[in-house]
Parts: structure tokens; sequence; C-alpha cells
């Protein structure tokens, strides 16, 4: 390859470097032998602890909680595999638990929720880590805590939301795609044996029926039924504010201090500055995170353990490929209309 000259724009560097790029997936897709090669981190460089302020004895650990809760691995450049959200954040979990320092961890949640079953994972790795280690637990809410996001938030010792921040949409919600309409115009179907009849419900290749419309309705209002008993065990609403939680609404925060949903409206450094109280610190001990590389000038906002996570480069797409099946047919503790941008 002819690299440009020092006399190269910036643009025509970029421009090359796509190319470069390019030719490395074309090969990759076309069966041609690839070497390695380790432009970022990923997955297989283990997480490493850096301090972000502080120097007194004694640490809180910030965990971010950034996007879509998933148990699926992602795929990151040249096609790797990168962490899940879950096993992401379990893996940090774990490195606190280790560190007898860590007296507190901030978890900095901005998520429109998942599907149930990740959702209820951290809800419980979060609680068992607080069980087993005794650790104080706060959450600061970014942008969005909305359905899942809420949901992971509720075994915190005391959760905070940015004065922007929205939040609620406690419910469930159950997403599949419906074909049979196009495949009648198209002239196109497809013969199912089957061996009871609601073994396929839920197909997207034909109208459901009474009966599994009931069944759907009545998994719905089991995950829901576990999503609201979980809002009255951690946050004890009123009565007059829980008829309105369960109609799955959202808030800004505001309304959510004033419906029992969080305790108080501030900004990261509040909850730092909380965290410390509780876990009995200096004003001064450290902030760490969990890391796989080294930033220059890194701070609590740098939301990013790897230099590449799947999303974060934009010489070549290759998240489009994770984003064509955005959500799978299944249960949501989520609130859609956020989640769509993830």
């Amino acid at each position: 390859m002819v690299f440009p000259s020092k006399q190269k724009t910036c643009a025509e560097y970029y421009r090359v470097i796509q190319l470069a790029i390019a030719v490395i997936v074309i090969l990759s897709l076309t069966g041609c032998g690839v070497p390695r090669i380790k432009l970022f981190s990923d997955a297989t460089d283990p997480l490493k602890e850096y301090t972000i302020e502080g120097s007194k004895k004694g640490k809180v650990a910030v965990i971010d909680i950034d996007g879509v809760i998933s148990n699926m691995q992602k795929r990151g450049l040249f096609f790797r595999d990168m962490p899940s959200m879950v096993q992401e954040v379990v893996s940090q979990l774990k490195m606190a638990e280790k560190d007898k320092e860590v007296k507190a961890i901030v978890l900095k949640v901005n998520s429109p929720g998942g599907t149930t079953t990740a959702s209820d994972i951290l809800y419980k790795e979060i609680l068992d880590f607080k069980e087993k280690t005794g650790t104080k637990v706060v959450v600061t809410m970014m942008d969005v805590a909305a359905s899942g996001g809420y949901y992971i938030s509720l075994p915190a010792d005391y959760i905070m939301a940015h004065p922007t921040t929205v939040t609620g949409s406690i419910g469930v919600i159950f997403m599949r795609l419906e074909a049979y309409g196009l495949m009648e115009k198209i002239g196109v179907g497809v013969n199912v044996n089957k061996s009871g009849r609601n073994k396929d419900m839920g197909s997207p290749f034909r109208q459901p029926t009474d009966e599994e419309e009931e069944i759907f309705n009545s998994l719905i209002g089991n995950l829901s039924t576990r999503f609201l008993d979980l809002v009255k065990k951690h946050r004890n609403p009123e009565n007059t504010s829980f008829d309105e939680i369960k109609t799955a609404r959202v808030y800004v925060a505001d309304d959510a201090l004033k419906a029992g949903l969080i305790d108080e409206i501030g900004y990261v450094k509040d909850a730092l500055s909380h965290a410390k109280k509780l876990g009995n610190l200096h004003d001064d001990a450290k902030v760490v995170v969990y890391r796989r590389s080294e930033y220059p000038n890194d701070n609590i906002y740098n939301t990013s353990t790897s230099h590449y996570q799947g999303n974060g480069l934009a010489l070549v797409n290759v998240d489009l490929f994770n984003s064509l099946p955005a959500f799978k047919t299944g249960f949501y503790y989520l609130w859609w209309p956020s989640a769509a941008g993830n």
C-alpha cells in the first residue's frame, strides 16, 4: 500500500484508512486469510483499575450501564465479539467485590431498558453484590433510566436523577413482527405442521387467535406484576402515585421525585459525594473505574471500557450488521421510543 505524502490533507489520510479497513473486511467475508490485526483494545484484554480523581484511602467505583440491556454479545471491529452489557457490568462488580478498599459503587445508568431476563439478571447481580459485600450502591440517572433501566436501579441505597432525566415506564412490552398481510398480497404462504394448536403462537406468518392474545396478555401481566412488586418492595410509593405508576408512563425528574421513584435530583458529582458519605469515606477518597484502555484526561463522564466497543468508530459501520434485526420477538422491560434510536 502506498501511503499519502506529508502534503496530503487529513481527509485524504482518512480515506486511505477507510479503504484499508474495507479491504480487510471484504477479504474476511470472502474467506481469504487475514492476519490478526489489533488496532484497538477488545474483550481479550483484561479490565484494569484506573483512578479518575482523589488520593485518600478508600474507593468509590463508578460503573456505567449505557444502552439497551442485553445478554447478547456485540459485534465489534473486524467482526470480533465484544462482551454483552450483562457480562461487562458483572465483570466490574466482581472486580469491586475483590477489592476491600471499595466502600461504595456509583452506577451511572443511561438506558431505556432491555430484555426482561437481562434486566432481571443485572438486578439480582447488583442485589447479591450488596448483600455479599455490604458495599453501598448509589444510582445516578443520566438521559434515560426507563423500564429495565429503572428495574436494575431498584437495589440501590440511593437513587439520584439529573434535572433532565426521563425515567419510569414501569411495565412490559411484547414485540413481534407481523408479515402475514404482506404475504397475502404477494401470494406467499408458510405451511406449518404442529403438535398443539398454540405451538406456533406468535408466528409472524399468521394472525393470532383470540386464545393466543389472552395467553400473551397473561404472560405480560405476570412479568408486569413482578416489576411492580419490586417497586413496592424497594420504593414503597404512595397508593395515589402507584396507580399512576402502573400506567407505565414516563416521568421527568421532578415528577419522579414526587412519585417516590427517586430520592434526589442532582449531578454525578453529587452522587459521588453521597456515595462517599454512605461509605464513610474521606471527601478526597479515590474514584476509580474499570477499563481495558487508558485514556488521556479521563474523567467520570467517559463511558467506554475499551478504545473500540463496536459503534464508536465511523470508518466502517460494522454495527449495521447487528442493527438489522433490531429486536427479536420477545418480552422487554423497555421504553420503546427511546430504544428505537440505539
